[in-house]
């Protein structure tokens, strides 16, 4: 066969495969137009088997070439016509099962969680003033959760965090009991000062009251380097508290005990919603007195203190050479706050109702 016989072939049978696949009105009909047109007896396969026969080099190239143009032509209008059919049965099928002439229902936008929202907002405020963030394992040696942070094991701290302990063939395992632990592990790892670093996490503890959960979130800042003073502390706390808070918020520490820290204390916010008054705002009760700070005008949000020499000591620096403050606060608690929930079992039961509340 010569090349300009195999051009008539390909010209001749084209146009008509093309009509065949394209126009086939069912899935069986255009089956059997592949088969005759584009199967192993179809007029490609033929023409392709005589390119080899002819002489010229050229004319092979030539042949080969118009021989594959013209297959995935038609290739293509097949798959076309294989989707379209495809399209309509499907079509049908719904039709035979709903009405699709109905208007459709508008999919529901969800919101974020409080707790991401407060979350991540802590963590960008941390971010804003240098601490970089820190990570740790939930389930965590005595060591780190406790030893390392001067907490012995005949320590009466240890009464205070009703701790859920892990059998571990023997070892001193907890679910951490605070997010502490990072803390113990960053200067540890760190080796020297400078550390700035903000530690974030679930911590459990044997709780279940309306403002207590045996699991909830901690965010802890650390910072450790040399000179550093409580004037730094109440720095970032009040620098904090404005961003979190309200902005000219005001902070009052007041003296306390934590085992990991010294001096430690108390830190106490004014109250947003009446203005550090005790009376009126938008949560005020019948005879005027805030709900929200019980009228006395400032609000516990968190612990903070000195970083204790002895955790130094512990963490492998050296108390006489570097000083540091240490923070945290419950993510919990400031989402209660901001938004006025007065349960905190309501963060976690993923109730709609109470979702949609929180845009």
């Amino acid at each position: 066969m010569t090349l300009a016989e195999i051009e008539s072939l390909l010209d001749k049978s084209f146009a008509e495969a093309r009509a065949a696949l394209a126009g086939a009105a069912n899935p069986a009909a255009l089956e059997a137009a592949r088969v005759q047109f584009l199967g192993q007896k179809g007029f490609l396969q033929a023409a392709k088997k005589s390119v080899g026969q002819l002489a010229s080099v050229d004319d092979k190239k030539k042949a080969g070439k118009l021989c594959n143009d013209r297959d995935r032509e038609l290739q293509d209008v097949y798959q076309a016509n294989l989707d379209r059919l495809a399209r309509e049965a499907r079509v049908a099928e719904l039709a035979q099962r709903q009405d699709i002439t109905l208007p459709g229902r508008r999919s529901r936008r969800g919101h974020r969680h409080p707790l991401s929202t407060t979350c991540d907002d802590i963590l960008a405020v941390l971010q804003g003033l240098g601490f970089e963030p820190a990570e740790g394992p939930e389930v965590e040696h005595d060591f780190y959760n406790f030893e390392a942070l001067n907490i012995p094991r005949d320590h009466p701290a240890r009464d205070m965090q009703d701790t859920f302990y892990v059998d571990a063939g023997g070892a001193e395992v907890v679910l951490r009991t605070h997010t502490s632990p990072v803390q113990a592990r960053a200067m540890l790892a760190a080796g020297k000062p400078p550390l700035r670093v903000s530690c974030f996490g679930r911590v459990y503890r044997k709780d279940d009251d309306p403002t207590h959960s045996p699991m909830f979130h901690q965010i802890e800042g650390l910072y450790v380097d040399q000179n550093v003073t409580f004037a730094d502390l109440k720095g970032t706390l009040q620098l904090f508290a404005e961003r979190i808070f309200a902005p000219g918020v005001r902070v009052r520490l007041r003296p306390s005990f934590f085992p990991f820290t010294e001096p430690s204390v108390e830190v106490d916010i004014s109250c947003f919603a009446c203005g550090g008054t005790g009376r009126g705002g938008n949560v005020a009760a019948e005879d005027g007195r805030c709900r929200l700070c019980k009228a006395t005008g400032f609000i516990e949000i968190m612990g903070a203190g000195m970083v204790d020499p002895e955790v130094f000591k512990a963490c492998k620096l050296d108390p006489d050479h570097v000083t540091g403050f240490a923070f945290g606060i419950g993510v919990e608690r400031v989402a209660m706050l901001r938004y006025g929930i007065s349960d905190i079992r309501l963060l976690y039961e993923n109730d709609e109702r109470f979702l949609a509340q929180f845009p």
